[in-house]
């Protein structure tokens, strides 16, 4: 018995048999399938992060840091977070506007950047709060760095007309515990961040 073969109308061109035309259309939606999963993930990822400073937001932490408490617990990791405030923050933008203190808090960001590890994680809570995530450092020597940072983003300064922009830092450390929740965590953060504002201040 003879091979099928395409059906070849009056004009000389195959038409394609129904199976075909199927297949096809399939591979299209496969392909159009793959496209927008693509896109979602992209749109998945940009959500969290600052828009502004290219570091994550704060949903992206709270992702980072309910991953980084499980595996702290699991490998008995250790690690610790690091709660910033910029201090006097909001006077800059008051005086000069927020287009200088978004340089201002861009400039903080890129100094805080290249002096943790690539390990590390930096990201922007909200406003002039940052938190640092920094891997296989116990507390004491968590606690030197931070007092370090505070000392690189008072450094920081941006040229502002003839003014130079600048802001100090109060840095609150707790070691991430496995058996903490991160709520916890970041309210154990929040209060060391503020109870070392209050020791600057005095």
């Amino acid at each position: 018995m003879a091979a099928d073969k395409p059906d070849v109308p009056k004009g000389g061109n195959p038409v394609m048999a129904p199976t075909a035309l199927l297949q096809a259309e399939i591979e299209r939606l496969k392909a159009e399938l793959t496209q927008a999963e693509c896109k979602i993930a992209e749109l998945e990822a940009r959500a969290d992060i600052d828009p502004l400073l290219d570091i994550l937001n704060r949903r992206g932490f709270d992702r980072e840091l309910a991953r980084s408490l499980a595996y702290v617990k699991r490998y008995a990791t250790a690690a610790a977070l690091v709660f910033i405030d910029l201090d006097s923050f909001k006077a800059v933008n008051d005086q000069h506007g927020h287009a200088a203190g978004d340089a201002l808090l861009k400039a903080v960001v890129a100094r805080l950047r290249a002096h943790v590890r690539a390990s590390d994680v930096v990201a922007r809570l909200g406003g002039d709060e940052f938190a640092v995530l920094m891997w296989n450092l116990l507390e004491a020597p968590a606690a030197a760095k931070a007092r370090e940072l505070e000392d690189i983003i008072a450094q920081v300064a941006v040229a502002h007309g003839p003014t130079q922009l600048s802001v100090g830092a109060s840095a609150g450390i707790v070691p991430l515990s496995g058996d903490a929740t991160p709520a916890a965590i970041m309210d154990a953060a929040d209060k060391a961040m503020y109870a070392r504002k209050k020791e600057r201040r005095g």
